[in-house]
């Protein structure tokens, strides 16, 4: 397709956004998984979509956007693991023995059943290309033809380094140990989680830094505890909104439940802290996907008011 006038600039972005609505979970599926973070998943997320629609406005010709934009998650969340000095992936051989019907032998759908199960930190440990090749066909289900493509692989070689780490994952799985439990809620959340409960906004105000940040994916930045401040406003309209000191991947996070009769959280927040003062919210009620993946966990002594557990 034809990139036409400057004016339909504002046309690809609108069908980028509407895309981006729809594949954004499967996209964090997929960051967070090469990241080993939910967290940095949703981080590699928001880059993504920031940086796919600058991007969009030089490009000459409309690409299909849905590669398009796994295609630039994988780059900027290779960027970040090249930061970290991850290893690079092993040589390997052409495999051709991997099958790809529309219905997988029985061995292929436990091998895929095992890759959705497997915790999120976990594949961190397999080499990049492996993990990104099992994370697509096993997690997101994409045909061998389409994860070539993104990779730059031949299909024998997605066909190799899908056979390698499919074993690398099960023998990953077999030798760890269990994941970070929760541990006591600090002082600092344990404060702030009895506050909001008690719906007490002036003493959560009068605890943010002055250069105070919110970042929540729907809305811009909002800096200085003046604006902050207004988070608690919204919150404020609801009765039902209940908050518990929680852990995720090894961070005291805070699980946030909608109805106090919810098994299960709804989302979370994230708080960092300086001096004594909440330096940074990150509230993430609008993209609560994160969680469904993650491995988290509500502080020791704390019972949602739920029968289930938080897990």
């Amino acid at each position: 397709m034809s990139a036409g006038p400057p004016s339909s600039n504002h046309d690809r972005q609108a069908r980028l956004l509407a895309l981006a609505a729809e594949v954004r979970p499967e996209l964090h599926r997929y960051c967070a998984r090469l990241m080993g973070s939910v967290i940095d998943g949703e981080d590699v997320v928001q880059d993504t979509l920031l940086r796919a629609l600058v991007a969009l406005q030089d490009l000459e010709e409309m690409p299909p956007l849905r590669p398009w934009l796994f295609r630039v998650a994988h780059n900027r969340a290779l960027d970040l693991l090249r930061g970290r000095s991850v290893r690079t992936a092993e040589p390997i051989d052409a495999v051709s023995d991997v099958a790809d019907p529309a219905s997988p032998d029985p061995v292929e759908m436990l091998m895929r059943q095992e890759a959705v199960k497997t915790a999120v930190s976990r594949f961190a440990e397999l080499p990049i290309l492996q993990r990104s090749v099992v994370i697509l066909k096993d997690v997101l289900d994409e045909s061998l033809t389409e994860i070539a493509a993104l990779l730059d692989l031949t299909v024998d070689g997605v066909k190799g380094h899908l056979a390698r780490g499919r074993v690398r994952l099960r023998e990953i799985n077999a030798q760890a140990g269990p994941l970070p439990g929760a541990r006591t809620a600090s002082a600092a959340v344990a404060r702030y989680v009895a506050l909001f409960n008690q719906q007490d906004w002036d003493s959560l105000r009068s605890l943010l830094a002055d250069d105070v940040k919110l970042s929540q994916s729907a809305h811009s930045l909002r800096v200085g505890r003046s604006d902050v401040g207004l988070f608690f406003t919204f919150y404020a309209q609801s009765n039902a909104v209940w908050l518990a000191p929680a852990w995720l991947e090894g961070l005291e996070v805070i699980a946030v439940f909608e109805d106090r009769a919810d098994p299960k959280p709804s989302y979370m927040m994230w708080l960092e802290w300086r001096d004594g003062r909440i330096s940074f919210i990150r509230d993430y009620r609008h993209v609560r996907y994160v969680i469904a993946d993650a491995n988290l966990v509500l502080a020791p002594d704390v019972q949602p008011a739920g029968d289930g557990a938080a897990h």
